[in-house]
């Protein structure tokens, strides 16, 4: 095995990798001037490349480019289609490899990555993958914690367990730069779901910062979601943006609000962090090395010209049950997906049977649009894509109930993806940058090339 402080012949020994998802540059650079965005302006005028994921837009997915990076394989090759298929993959991931070299690794709600660490510096799961986290109890209540508000929030539905250790995990980790943002965050969230995304994703990059610092990490990464999720929300409220075609009503978010402003201005001041990481001393390195950031995207987003909404199930296993479909137990995914477990593949056959039967009235439309029978589970979307008023109904069989109790509104569609992403370089890592407009499973090798896992040549092919 080789040792950790001969991995490196850089002068950073460490690297951080930020996983802001989704986050459109086209966008951030209409508010730079605008809403004075001194770090976005600072990242675009440095080592800043484009990426580009696959062609075919039903693969243009973070639970698709995720893994890419953490494999260095196109979808075709790693065949991780949906959320959860990275449990029990074969496909090695980066940070089993790196650890495997002798880097020490942390991982902060890595999106779609199974834990698979010997020796974790801290591995916190992302909210819809059911992989354990490290064996520390901070981790294992926030992960469960997160978990559940994530999963719950199209309810606006938190436990109090929940809610405690949330807050105990602020006083813990919260770093007194920010204390302002949560305060603000928590104080306006009623009537504003996106200021929950913002909030939690400060703490989760508060969280990271202060392990990456306390526990020695030499790659770490952290997942922040919220700019997805309000691009996805209420790109339609993007003052800065032309507007064209359909627009959100204002029971749906008032007209005179910016999400994304708000959540540009938040992660302006994340940014600046990783912009300081290069003249930070690191605490636990008797050298003072230093660390190099890669933050990357995976992909972006663009401006969705239709009306389209998007619903989840409120109980998936009291619905399964009130059509009779007999099963183990439910793992809800992301948005509008979950996974049936059955106890045999003949209920499982028998279920992927009775849930392609099931359609909305008065509109015939389908109310799952996509069920993969995996023998002993079932993969299931909610595709429905409509308003759904009081007395519309979803029947199968000999069944039939009212849909709207059954169903919480998650979105109504703003942006939709696009293929291409983008990606900084601190001036440490930016030797081990692909070439504009590679693949995004190219970030894999400049990871592995920054630690000598593999030649740095292999970044350029």
């Amino acid at each position: 095995m080789l040792k950790p402080e001969t991995l490196n012949p850089t002068r950073a020994q460490r690297l951080m990798l930020v996983q802001l998802n989704e986050l459109s540059f086209d966008v951030v650079e209409r508010y730079v001037e605008r809403l004075g965005l001194k770090s976005f302006s600072a990242l675009m005028r440095g080592h800043f490349i484009t990426t580009q994921a696959e062609p075919e837009y039903e693969l243009l997915e973070p639970w698709i480019q995720w893994p890419s990076v953490y494999n260095g394989q196109e979808a075709a090759e790693h065949g991780l289609m949906h959320l959860g298929d990275a449990i029990g993959h074969a496909s090695p991931q980066i940070f089993e490899t790196l650890e495997q070299r002798g880097v020490n690794v942390g991982c902060v709600a890595a999106f779609s990555a199974e834990n698979r660490l010997q020796n974790p510096a801290y591995f916190i799961p992302d909210p819809w993958t059911v992989t354990p986290s490290d064996s520390s109890w901070w981790s294992r209540v926030l992960s469960a914690a997160i978990s559940q508000m994530v999963n719950d929030n199209s309810q606006r539905r938190v436990t109090l367990r929940s809610l405690v250790h949330l807050s105990l995990g602020v006083m813990r980790f919260a770093r007194p730069r920010h204390y302002d943002l949560y305060l603000r965050l928590a104080a306006t969230a009623r009537g504003a779901p996106w200021r929950k995304a913002l909030f939690l994703d400060v703490l989760l990059h508060d969280m990271h910062w202060r392990l990456f610092h306390a526990k020695g990490a030499q790659f770490s990464t952290v997942f922040l979601n919220a700019g997805a999720h309000i691009q996805h929300h209420y790109l339609r409220n993007a003052r800065a943006m032309p507007q064209s075609g359909a627009v959100n009503p204002s029971n749906y978010v008032a007209a005179h609000l910016d999400p994304v402003a708000e959540m540009l201005s938040v992660y302006d001041r994340l940014m600046a962090d990783y912009l300081t990481l290069q003249t930070l001393p690191t605490s636990t390195a008797a050298d003072s090395t230093h660390t190099a950031a890669i933050i990357a995207t995976g992909l972006s987003q663009q401006a969705y010209d239709r009306e389209k909404y998007y619903w989840r199930l409120r109980n998936h296993s009291q619905f399964l049950n009130t059509m009779g479909i007999t099963h183990q137990r439910v793992l809800p995914r992301m948005s509008r997906d979950f996974l049936i477990e059955f106890n045999s593949p003949q209920d499982a056959t028998r279920a992927e049977r009775a849930l392609s039967h099931l359609h909305v009235l008065p509109s015939g439309d389908a109310l799952f649009g996509v069920i993969e029978n995996r023998t002993d589970s079932v993969f299931t979307t909610l595709t429905y894509p409509h308003a759904i008023g009081a007395q519309d109904t979803v029947e199968g069989g000999a069944k039939r109930i009212r849909l709207a109790p059954e169903v919480a509104l998650v979105a109504l569609k703003n942006g939709m993806h696009r293929s291409q992403g983008h990606a900084y370089f601190s001036p440490d890592a930016a030797a081990f940058a692909p070439t504009d407009g590679a693949h995004v499973k190219h970030l894999h090798h400049s990871i592995r090339a920054f630690f000598n896992a593999t030649a740095s040549a292999a970044v350029r092919t």
